[in-house]
């Protein structure tokens, strides 16, 4: 299945400014999905690596581009509406284009979007209210806007319906709304993986569907335990998940307690899970401020204690290992972040993700790429074969990541 973005997907660098969700919302379910909107999206059955059979284009024009650029002169440096508020106004615009539905909305329209606003706490409501003041602010000459509580809703309705564009790396990109795409619902073991490509959102299946059979994404990332994932679907999507992985499984090798002659008892084992949350959340608030120096010995610090408890396969302690190998990629410590790479890519391939995960695939494409410039040819040209066999399925054989990295190969 391919869908054209509703609002237009632009290339933004500047992660951490925008809340763009990272995934569509959960949907009540019933029937035949492909027939209404609101319902679920039921697949005519798939094999592993095909896109779903719906083809969805429209053309970018220059109204579109015209929103951003006459304002973006008019303000110059101090032009910094968030990720949210520039794909909200793209919407409106295309809205006052398009009053009819847009190819984009074949089988759901944006503004049949879930909003959940009846669940936003006082937190996300004076979000939205900043959010709505940055358009009126950086918009207003450009873009007609409906009533304050009409845009309220919008902006829910974007939070928790937007998709966060990522690389084949999964650096981050921008933020689109898929609005066909969002009819599917979330699962921890899911049979579907979306991939971009330009401003096209594209649904492969990754397991056998059979006819009839429901269709499944995954909102979040699938490594951590099953408490850890559901605290963030709550937050962000309003609602449990019930899945397989979540109702049936334990969270043993997620959080894999070292084999020690002295095992550490359960109330040892339930702090240092509790420190491990707080530390990934420290960290996340400092890489706003502190130095790269200093994050990388927040990340050393807390795997040092940790792994008293954790064995290194533990999500909590890969967690902090891949916040370091970010760290060491951005200080061009190249040695560093292999040493990290090394750690991770085992546990995440074995024990934590499913056999075609992006996950997987970008470790690969991050490892291959340090052996290459590290003048490793053989290991190199090993581990960005490993990701591009995840990625013939995951993206399709044309995608252009995977014709970029044959040529990677072949230039060493």
């Amino acid at each position: 299945m391919r869908a054209e973005g509703h609002g237009g997907l632009e290339r933004f660098c500047s992660p951490g400014k925008g809340r763009g969700a990272a995934g569509p919302a959960a949907l009540p379910g019933g029937g035949l999905a492909l027939l209404l909107p609101g319902l679920r999206l039921r697949a005519h059955g798939q094999r592993a690596g095909q896109p779903l059979r719906v083809l969805l284009r429209q053309k970018e024009d220059w109204p579109m581009h015209k929103l951003e650029c006459s304002p973006m002169v008019v303000f110059g440096e101090n032009w910094n509406p968030s990720e949210t508020v520039r794909l909200t106004a793209r919407i409106l615009a295309k809205q006052k284009i398009h009053p009819e539905r847009t190819p984009s909305e074949k089988l759901l329209a944006v503004k049949e979007f879930e909003s959940h606003l009846d669940k936003l706490d006082n937190e996300k409501k004076d979000l939205i209210r900043s959010d709505i003041a940055a358009l009126h602010q950086f918009y207003s000459r450009h873009l007609e806007f409906p009533d304050h509580s009409s845009l309220v809703v919008l902006f829910a309705q974007v939070n928790c319906n937007g998709f966060t564009i990522e690389d084949e790396e999964l650096s981050h990109l921008g933020s689109a709304i898929f609005p066909d795409v969002a009819l599917m619902n979330h699962s921890c073991c899911p049979n579907v993986i979306v991939t971009y490509k330009g401003t096209l959102a594209e649904v492969r299946a990754v397991q056998e569907i059979s006819p009839g059979e429901e269709v499944f994404t995954s909102y979040i990332d699938l490594l951590y335990p099953t408490e850890d994932r559901n605290d963030r679907l709550r937050d962000s999507y309003f609602f449990t998940c019930e899945c397989q992985e979540c109702t049936t499984k334990e969270d043993t090798a997620k959080v894999e307690i070292r084999k020690l002659s002295d095992p550490p008892k359960a109330e040892a084992i339930r702090d240092m899970i509790r420190y491990a949350r707080n530390v990934i959340e420290e960290f996340r608030r400092a890489k706003h401020y502190k130095s790269p120096s200093e994050l990388l010995e927040i990340c050393e610090l807390s795997q040092e204690k940790m792994s008293t408890v954790f064995e290194d396969s533990n999500v909590y302690m890969l967690h902090m290992m891949y916040q370091a190998m970010g760290v060491c990629l951005y200080m061009q410590d190249w040695e560093g972040a292999l040493r990290y790479g090394q750690k991770i890519i085992k546990p995440y391939r074995l024990k934590h993700y499913p056999l075609y995960s992006l996950n997987v695939a970008s470790m690969w494409l991050k490892l291959g790429r340090l052996y290459m410039g590290l003048e490793n040819k053989a290991a190199g040209e090993k581990a960005l074969k490993k990701a591009i066999a995840i990625m013939e399925v995951a993206h399709g054989k044309d995608h252009p990541y995977i014709s970029e990295i044959k040529q990677e190969i072949e230039s060493h």
